[in-house]
């Protein structure tokens, strides 16, 4: 758990980079209708939520620097003992204060009339525009009140400044606090990729082998996964977001599986394929091992100072030399990569960022060039094969083989970490494990 005083901290040094005569607003997450009067299992704004660690609806966060009542002012829900019967307990502005150390705390009713005053005298509005079109207006509607008032001396803001580079930045390097949030969500998904593995067999349907994984997530303490779980057998495999998981598995098919958990709102990210019926066939084989030996080459090169982009590189440069090993490619390495012939094969990038969104914020490229990776920040690294049967020129015999592993790396002070390493991977232990 993140300890209110973490808040603090990023709230502070998120006010010491917008400077004195800023302001910072932010909106909570809407509620969403999934149909008729039923709404969405509620998640918070990853922003949001980074700041304050609140996780109710209808907030609205304003950080106002060297304001004497107070710089972190929060608005959101009263109490309503009504409400509260149906749908849960509230923090009111008594708890906002106490429990989430707001300086001060309105009514979210309230808004209109005391944002305005808020405003005045500000140079400039720190806020994410376009993200939330309905709080868009409802903060136009407050600068225009403020602007209403400009004769009789009250300053109005004369810049809006996107808050997201600046907040990103700062998300992209994880706390200690982060990383053992994002360990027990990797361990919690370790559970549910070996469950998986045990459990499948021909003749299951994708759906029921997503259910073991939602079932080992839950009963773990992570009541939601990180996104959309991908359980994709036979030509499924090579279909990069499958999600409708609804066919049966057949005898022969590889089974691959990128599914992982939320744990506090940080994910995990985790993909593994093996075979259906617990043994590789010589081609199943062939195709994962040359995947493996492009993930572990990748994840040796992560270290402080290297390029984001080594990794896509190496795993580009193996991959290539590997199908032309196997017959599936021809010609020389370097002009097969200089015409991207993999990509047919491998048509994704390395990896991403991870955090509280499962693809984590923060930039790739600083002024044009690709960045450097530092301590503190972790990523997927998620090469694949996917060999879909309507590709021209292949041998039946590679037909609807689909490949991807992936795994969590934190990028330490000497190093790297695989947050990861525990879950099965190599061909041995995979058929190991789905033999007992």
């Amino acid at each position: 758990m993140i300890k209110m005083n973490e808040y603090a901290k990023r709230r502070k040094e998120l006010m010491q980079k917008i400077g004195p005569n800023g302001i910072v607003i932010l909106s909570s997450a809407p509620e969403v209708y999934r149909n008729g009067d039923a709404v969405y299992a509620y998640r918070q704004n990853s922003d949001f939520y980074y700041l304050t660690g609140f996780e109710e609806p209808e907030a609205v966060l304003v950080l106002a620097p060297k304001r004497k009542e107070g710089e972190y002012i929060l608005f959101n829900r009263v109490r309503d003992r009504d409400r509260e019967i149906w749908d849960g307990p509230r923090a009111g502005q008594e708890g906002a204060v106490k429990d989430f150390s707001a300086d001060q705390a309105f009514p979210i009713s309230e808004l209109s009339l005391i944002l305005p005053e808020l405003l005045a005298g500000r140079d400039a509005i720190h806020y994410p525009l376009g993200i939330n079109r309905d709080f868009d207006k409802v903060l136009m509607h407050a600068v225009n009140k403020v602007r209403s008032k400009v004769r009789g001396g009250m300053q109005s803001p004369m810049a809006f400044v996107d808050i997201t580079p600046s907040l990103h930045e700062m998300r992209l390097f994880k706390s200690p606090a982060e990383v053992a949030l994002m360990q027990k969500a990797v361990d919690i998904t370790e559970k549910a990729h070996v469950r998986a593995m045990q459990f499948c067999q021909p003749g299951v349907y994708e759906y029921q082998i997503e259910a073991e994984i939602m079932y080992e997530f839950q009963r773990n303490g992570a009541r939601f996964p990180a996104y959309n779980s991908i359980v994709g057998a036979g030509r499924n495999a090579c279909i990069l977001h499958y999600v409708n998981n609804n066919q049966k598995v057949a005898d022969g098919d590889v089974v691959l599986i990128d599914a992982g958990a939320e744990y506090q709102n940080y994910a995990a990210d985790i993909t593994r394929t093996f075979p259906a019926n617990g043994r590789f066939t010589g081609e199943q084989r062939a195709i994962y091992e040359l995947v493996l030996e492009s993930q572990l080459a990748a994840i040796k090169s992560i270290k402080p100072g290297a390029s984001w982009t080594n990794a896509q590189n190496i795993i580009v440069k193996i991959i290539t030399q590997g199908l032309i090993d196997l017959g599936i490619l021809k010609g020389s390495l370097d002009n097969l990569i200089e015409k991207q012939a993999y990509f047919p094969f491998y048509m994704h990038r390395s990896g991403h960022w991870l955090g509280l969104d499962v693809h984590d914020v923060g930039r790739y490229r600083i002024e044009s060039k690709w960045r450097s990776l530092q301590p503190g920040m972790v990523f997927t690294v998620e090469p694949g094969i996917y060999i879909s049967a309507d590709i021209p020129g292949v041998h039946k015999r590679w037909h609807n083989i689909g490949v991807r592993i992936e795994d969590n790396v934190l990028v330490t002070e000497k190093g790297r970490e695989v947050l990861s390493q525990k879950i099965p991977k190599t061909v041995a232990e995979i058929e190991a494990i789905m033999a007992n």
